[in-house]
């Protein structure tokens, strides 16, 4: 069930959920809008020009309240608001449209787990011809809040948790089963 702005108040007034910085404009019908935050984060190139998953992969952060990303470029961003979710609500990561029809992408893989706590890093993409002005404090998205059937039996506590700015790739870090490309 998609939660509505009278829950998401309620859920913030008891404690339960807590979204901080918060003004009461960002809270919409059926969604919290989210804000570009001052962090931003791209890939620093290697001497192979490939980036290997299993090894750490290095990041050239700024601070900044104005970014201009270029055509065809990716960068790593963070929302304002620092999230913490109870056990029992997901929620879903939702770009804006009207930043979208001018060929910015927003994404985050779009799901933030139950029991998430931190700010939500985001990746952008400029698809147009021409740069795009990013400001710290623009609404960019939106955070669409659903309540699960009962408490999550396993809540994140993952390799993010408690993340704060433009957060990179921690996949060196998964611990999946690695085959022998030799048989």
């Amino acid at each position: 069930m998609v939660l509505s702005d009278k829950s998401i108040r309620e859920l913030l007034r008891q404690g339960e959920l807590t979204i901080s910085p918060l003004e009461d404009s960002q809270i919409q019908p059926a969604s919290v809008d989210i804000r570009l935050g001052n962090t931003f984060s791209i890939v620093e190139d290697t001497s192979e020009g490939i980036l290997v998953l299993d090894k750490r992969i290095s990041y050239k952060t700024i601070t900044t309240d104005r970014y201009v990303l270029m055509p065809g470029h990716f960068v790593l961003a963070t929302t304002m608001e620092y999230f913490s979710l109870p056990n029992n609500l997901t929620a879903f990561v939702e770009g804006r449209s009207s930043i979208g029809r001018l060929g910015l992408f927003i994404q985050n893989a779009g799901w933030v787990d139950p029991g998430f706590e931190g700010e939500i890093t985001l990746e952008l993409f400029n698809a147009n011809r021409t740069a795009i002005e990013l400001r710290a404090g623009r609404r960019v998205g939106q955070l669409v809040f659903a309540q699960l059937d009962q408490e999550a039996q396993n809540p994140y506590r993952g390799k993010y948790q408690g993340q704060r700015g433009a957060t990179g790739s921690r996949i060196y870090l998964d611990t999946e089963v690695r085959l022998n490309p030799q048989g």
